[in-house]
């Protein structure tokens, strides 16, 4: 599943290549992932220039001259630049550009393709219950996010709705650099410890959206990221030895997930 270095990372590419690109056609496959129907989708968005790409959390945000596009890959998928003559063998929908190219977008399982009229963005409920995105969070906001908070570390991290962009590929090496272990709770977070988990949110992240994402992901041009499983410092990777202390590395359950931890290293108590 694309997290915040891979969505990151596609929002970037898709700004230099579609800002000033008109939709000129609109092809849709599966209109299970619209939020309109197929029709109103179409009319809504075709004749659109866009003006801009950002993104929050999981979701693409494509502004245009005619509303917004929100783009979500759910589980995965690709977004490919490319022409009528070069199309990939499967896509979900199919935006024709005013300079002879295609951004093909394609959902592995599920994924959403949202139309959102200009001035109606904070009433996409989908989006507007993510909380800030992840890179961008500095001590001072995770501090007052975690203030009175109880639950454990990992859940908090991991909920769209407290932050955006975390998923269980980043979370078990940001754990890690902050030396918490997932099951702690965060009403028994020091101010160091919260200080040591802002700083590994950075170090978690940056380094894959600085290779264009992780490995397996490819980015518009069909490309991987550079961000291979030599980067990975503990996650996934169960009985290597950790990378600070040699201790084996474990898989636990942590509630309806497993998390990989350092025994020594991520001590509960």
């Amino acid at each position: 599943m694309p997290e915040y270095p891979e969505i990151h990372s596609r929002a970037r590419e898709m700004k230099l290549a579609l800002v000033t690109r008109s939709f000129t056609n609109i092809e849709v496959v599966q209109p299970r992932c619209l939020n309109l129907p197929k029709t109103r989708f179409i009319h809504e968005l075709v004749g659109a220039k866009v003006l801009d790409v950002g993104h929050k959390g999981k979701w693409l945000m494509v502004e245009t001259t005619k509303g917004w596009l929100l783009l979500n890959l759910g589980m995965g998928g690709e977004l490919l630049l490319v022409t009528r003559a070069t199309l990939p063998k499967k896509y979900r929908l199919l935006f024709d550009l005013d300079d002879g190219s295609c951004f093909a977008v394609n959902f592995w399982w599920f994924g959403y393709a949202h139309y959102v009229a200009t001035g109606e963005l904070d009433r996409h409920e989908m989006t507007a219950r993510l909380g800030p995105n992840a890179l961008p969070i500095t001590v001072e906001d995770l501090g007052r996010m975690i203030s009175g908070r109880r639950g454990g570390v990992k859940s908090f991290l991991i909920d769209q709705s407290n932050i955006a962009g975390i998923g269980n590929a980043y979370v078990h090496d940001i754990l890690f650099l902050a030396r918490l272990h997932p099951l702690r709770t965060l009403d028994t977070l020091s101010t160091e410890d919260v200080t040591r988990l802002a700083e590994a949110i950075h170090k978690g992240l940056q380094p894959s959206a600085d290779k264009g994402g992780a490995f397996y992901e490819v980015n518009i041009h069909g490309q991987g990221g550079g961000f291979t499983g030599d980067d990975i410092l503990i996650g996934y990777k169960e009985g290597k030895d950790c990378p600070n202390c040699g201790t084996k590395i474990e898989k636990i359950k942590t509630g309806g997930t497993s998390s990989f931890i350092c025994p020594q290293c991520q001590k509960l108590s």
